[in-house]
C-alpha cells in the first residue's frame, strides 16, 4: 500500500495567488475620491470602483479571486474582495469614498464594514436595492 504522501499548502495558494495577480495590474491614474459600487448577490459579490464621473477605474469579484461556488457568496469572500479594491484604491492615493450597495445578500455589510476598516473614509452609504412594488397577478384557486 505504502505511505500516503500529504502536501501541505499555508493558507488557500489559489486565493494568494489570484489575489497577486490582481494587485499587479494597477491603473496609473491619480484619484482623490471616486466611488464603490457594491453588488452582493445570493450567488457572487461584486465591488467596482469609479471615478467622480462614474468611469470605472478598477472592479473585483470573489469569483475572479479564486472563490468558487458557494463560497463566492459568503460574506468571508466580500470582505477579501472589498479589501482588494481598498487597497488598489490606497494606492492611486484615494482617501474618500461614496458607497452605493445594491442586493441583500450576507456580503453586504462586511464588504462596508472592510472598506471602512482599511482606512477609507466613507461620505454617504446609498441602498439601491430594487423593491418590486406589485408583482404579477396571483394564480386561480385550485378546486378540487
Amino acid at each position: 500500500m505504502g505511505k500516503k504522501r500529504i502536501i501541505k499548502t499555508k493558507g488557500s495558494g489559489l486565493n494568494q495567488e489570484m489575489k497577486a495577480r490582481a494587485l499587479s495590474k494597477i491603473p496609473k491614474k491619480k484619484l482623490a475620491s471616486g466611488n464603490v459600487y457594491i453588488q452582493a448577490t445570493y450567488n457572487n459579490t461584486r465591488v467596482t470602483f469609479t471615478d467622480s464621473k462614474g468611469n470605472v477605474i478598477m472592479w473585483a469579484s470573489s469569483g475572479s479571486l479564486g472563490f468558487k461556488g458557494a463560497k463566492k457568496a459568503t460574506p468571508f469572500a466580500a470582505a477579501k474582495v472589498a479589501e482588494l479594491i481598498a487597497d488598489k484604491a490606497k494606492m492611486i492615493g484615494v482617501k474618500e469614498i461614496n458607497l452605493e450597495v445594491k442586493g441583500v445578500a450576507g456580503g453586504r455589510e462586511s464588504a462596508i464594514r472592510t472598506l471602512g476598516n482599511k482606512g477609507l473614509e466613507i461620505n454617504s452609504i446609498k441602498d439601491t436595492t430594487p423593491v418590486p412594488h406589485n408583482g404579477p397577478r396571483p394564480r386561480k384557486t385550485r378546486r378540487v
